[in-house]
């Protein structure tokens, strides 16, 4: 096909007119702009690619008309745009100034498909969270400010209610307003005294420790007692609230004492003295034997005495024994804790022995005594096999070797590991647990949170 024969469209001419042309304006150039643009639209408007229709919306891109400040004026076509976004034209948006030139000549600007602005859409946030913070009640909280908000006064405080008749302070000066020596007063001639609580502190604190005298202190403090005794019991005497006791006669007094009676029948006398002698100390041991305790009271007062002692704290003591073939070492050692309200264990190993023991302060200062003094580590007896059941005992804790010989204990010591205080009991009772490696003995020591000793122990030297 020819040039001649081509449609007149956008590109550009190749005839010999159009090579020499005039020059053009900028609202010529313009114009031929939008007429180009104007016919590319109208020549698409029936139809899209692959032969289908165009949206609805692109539909009126061809014929932009600026929007009109009035209600009705917009078509029928562009109200569900500007419904839609309705929403976004409510948000401020703020371009730069420069823009605002720019915007009002662009043919193709729509202030009603504007997007929403970084800002906009951080304002938008905030509403919606200030709402859900309404919704939820929390918006109170946030108000900080109201916390430190000082009310103001009142008209008349409440403690002085009940001595004013009247709403306020202004009726002060009228003596027949108030309530102070009316029979509606609240001040009556009865005081309460308010219930005198001890402090819970008190309840805890050690008693205070007798006074040490001495000898001379103690036998001056024991005369005073007994003169003062004796001329309470003269004045009951001259009182007569009390009979005259009879005279105390002994074989250094008799003669003194009796006079004339000790003369004519000396053999009578004497054993009247002897049987009042009797007699007095006949009363002497059964005074004693009314103050002593029972069994069972003596008991209870120990228990007693214990429980207050472990009250004060507990204290706690680890011992590392070398050796406890020896069976009257085993004995002692869960005797003593035992009588001494102790709690612990004693955990039996080839290697070495570990003691561990808590209580109250006293007991343990006996039993560390106990432990480190009084036992001789170094002392063997011959085991005690009277059922014959020697062979069901681990061969390192028999007393006897091989060769039925008492195993040589001079090399045996007892040494203190680890002395101290903690919060409160370990362990319920006392009790002992033979193990044959380090995995029981650290399982037997972790119910009680324990084991650290048994590595402690181990690395002692």
């Amino acid at each position: 096909m020819d040039g001649k024969s081509q449609s007149p469209g956008l590109g550009p001419r190749h005839d010999a007119s159009s090579r020499v042309q005039k020059p053009e304006s900028a609202a010529d150039r313009m114009a031929a702009l939008k007429a180009r643009v104007a016919a590319a639209i109208g020549g698409s408007k029936a139809k899209g690619g692959l032969n289908v229709g165009l949206h609805p919306a692109l539909e009126d891109l061809g014929s932009w008309k600026p929007p009109s400040k009035t209600r009705d004026s917009p078509s029928t076509s562009s109200r569900p745009r500007q419904d839609q976004f309705r929403t976004q034209d409510s948000l401020k948006s703020s371009g730069p100034p420069s823009n605002n030139r720019d915007t009002r000549e662009n043919p193709y600007f729509d202030p009603n498909v504007q997007c929403s602005t970084p800002s906009g859409a951080l304002e938008a946030m905030k509403k919606r969270i200030a709402a859900q913070t309404r919704k939820a009640g929390i918006d109170e909280d946030l108000d900080v400010e109201r916390n430190f908000v000082v009310d103001a006064p009142p008209d008349i405080e409440w403690w002085d209610q009940g001595f004013v008749d009247g709403a306020n302070y202004d009726v002060l000066d009228d003596p027949s307003k108030l309530k102070i020596n009316t029979e509606d007063s609240i001040i009556t001639e009865y005081i309460q005294h308010p219930v005198a609580l001890e402090p819970p502190q008190d309840r805890l604190a050690p008693a205070p420790k007798a006074m040490f005298l001495t000898s001379r202190e103690q036998a001056k403090l024991r005369r005073q007692r007994r003169m003062a005794e004796l001329k309470e019991m003269q004045a009951k005497i001259r009182l007569g609230l009390v009979p005259a006791p009879p005279p105390k006669v002994k074989k250094g007094n008799l003669m003194r004492v009796l006079g004339d009676v000790a003369v004519k029948d000396p053999t009578a006398v004497e054993a009247r003295v002897n049987r009042e002698i009797a007699e007095r100390h006949q009363k002497h041991v059964e005074a004693n034997d009314d103050r002593k305790l029972t069994k069972d009271q003596k008991h209870e007062k120990l228990s007693t005495n214990q429980q207050k002692d472990a009250d004060k704290g507990i204290h706690i003591l680890v011992f590392k024994i070398s050796s406890l073939a020896n069976g009257q070492h085993r004995y002692k050692i869960g005797v003593n804790a035992e009588q001494m309200a102790l709690s612990g264990i004693c955990v039996m190993h080839p290697k070495f022995n570990l003691v561990i023991v808590e209580g109250g302060e006293w007991s343990i200062k006996k039993y560390k005594k106990l432990m480190l003094n009084r036992i001789d580590w170094t002392e063997n007896s011959p085991s005690r096999d009277r059922d014959g059941k020697q062979g069901a005992v681990h061969d390192w804790l028999v007393a006897e070797n091989d060769k039925g010989e008492l195993k040589d204990m001079s090399m045996n010591e007892c040494k203190l590991v680890f002395e101290g205080e903690q919060k409160a009991r370990a362990f319920r009772k006392w009790g002992s647990k033979v193990c044959e490696t380090d995995a029981e003995a650290r399982e037997a020591l972790s119910r009680t949170k324990m084991d650290n000793f048994w590595s402690l122990a181990k690395g002692f030297v």
